[in-house]
């Protein structure tokens, strides 16, 4: 992925849903202007969800995603409900695509569990052409995938119900001001995506050229050269891997924080994942422990989520622990025998489907917190990288630092 592109979490994700051969598949092409998805008229041509990034004028970058029909029959027929439901969970505005002029059983529940959900939704009658359909409601639209006819006020109407997605406020609003120094601390390891830097260190340099700020990029092994060079930065911010290094080599007096820390923040969950991580102190012998990532990739021999993590737990708690793993798009569905969810940063997913797995663990009983967040309390460190943080000022001098036993791990 460029820095030029929109990630796929920071785009609004329009699902579109139905039944069978409602012509969902040919409102997206037309919508798109580009077959992205199969058509046919035989039932059940789309199996696992579409996806297509494009721009919307006037809403600007996001992903469309085309589904799977909600009465699909048979064994495979069910899986594939089911990963349309999944999608669901992740979207931002939803547009339920009707096509034989009837609201049925499926649209009514699709328009029940948005409205619970508190998702935006269009009703989009298709087939246009075939005739106005009676009883419409009053807020819904008609097109015609076949002529084009009704997809401007479609497009209108994806643009005004899709704006509440839009961030107003960056991540560092409110911490930052033009002029100021930031020194910022990417690691280049084992762990490193090849190519790029993750999310969240792309989007801080982003604000920072955003705000006329001056960006420090460095590792950590340059990073007493960088605080030579400019001693008073207005913060440093620091991947989680390199906090045990990081904390020494940065004056008490400057503030320190992490890209992860900032991301739980950015996106609104940053008290309930500080008030997850104090399980950790409960933690006993036998005890589960999920540790969840949201993208796919390779483990290797010093992965943050199967190796550090666990290691640091093992050493922070004194206690054998279950140590548990899920990764890609969904989350482990049971957690009734889990005492503690550790979850990555969440990069690589949108707001809703972040905010659907914390539901689903709370909704369990489970406690959740993050990577970045955990590493950072098993050090000793969150106090300190709260610190800087208005709203956590106080929490942050309820906090242990430096302590013995955090300095052993």
């Amino acid at each position: 992925m460029s820095m030029n592109e929109t990630p796929s979490s920071e785009r609004v994700q329009i699902g579109f849903f139905g039944r069978r051969n409602a012509g969902k598949s040919s409102v997206i092409n037309c919508l798109t202007g580009q077959s992205l998805s199969v058509v046919s008229s035989v039932p059940g041509t789309t199996t696992d969800p579409v996806r297509k990034a494009m721009e919307i004028h006037g809403l600007g970058p996001c992903v469309v995603i085309d589904t799977a029909g909600l009465d699909d029959t048979g064994e495979l027929g069910l899986l594939r409900v089911r990963k349309t439901r999944d999608m669901m969970e992740r979207i931002d505005l939803a547009v339920i695509v009707i096509g034989d002029g009837r609201i049925a059983p499926e649209e009514e529940e699709l328009e029940n569990w948005f409205r619970e959900k508190k998702i935006p939704f269009i009703l989009c009658f298709n087939k246009q052409d075939l005739g106005t359909p009676e009883n419409m409601p009053a807020d819904a639209l008609s097109v015609s995938a076949k002529t084009g006819a009704g997809f401007d006020a479609l497009t209108a109407a994806i643009r005004e119900r899709a704006k509440a997605k839009i961030q107003t406020a960056g991540m560092l609003d409110d911490l930052i001001s033009e002029k100021d120094t930031v020194v910022m601390v990417i690691p280049m390891d084992a762990e490193a995506p090849k190519g790029r830097i993750i999310l969240p260190q792309q989007m801080v340099l982003h604000e920072l050229l955003l705000h006329h700020a001056t960006a420090c990029v460095c590792q950590t092994e340059e990073l007493a050269d960088v605080l030579e060079q400019h001693p008073h930065p207005r913060m440093v911010i620091t991947d989680s891997q390199a906090f045990y290094q990081v904390r020494y080599i940065v004056p008490e007096d400057v503030p320190l924080t992490s890209f992860s820390i900032l991301m739980a923040r950015y996106r609104g969950y940053l008290g309930a994942a500080v008030q997850g991580v104090r399980e950790i102190e409960k933690l006993q012998d036998g005890d589960t422990v999920l540790v969840a990532e949201g993208c796919t990739h390779r483990r290797t021999c010093g992965d943050i989520g199967s190796v550090k993590i666990p290691a640091l737990l093992e050493k922070y708690t004194g206690k054998k622990l279950q140590i548990a793993l899920s990764s890609g798009s969904t989350m482990q569905e049971d957690l009734s025998g889990c005492k503690l969810v550790i979850h990555c940063g969440g990069c690589v997913l949108n707001d809703r489907e972040m905010e659907s797995r914390r539901n689903h663990a709370f909704m369990q009983g489970t406690p959740i917190t993050n990577y970045g967040i955990a590493v950072a309390y098993m050090r000793g460190i969150l106090g300190r990288s709260l610190r800087m943080l208005p709203e956590f000022a106080q929490l942050a001098q309820e906090l242990p630092e430096n302590d013995a036993q955090h300095n052993s791990i």
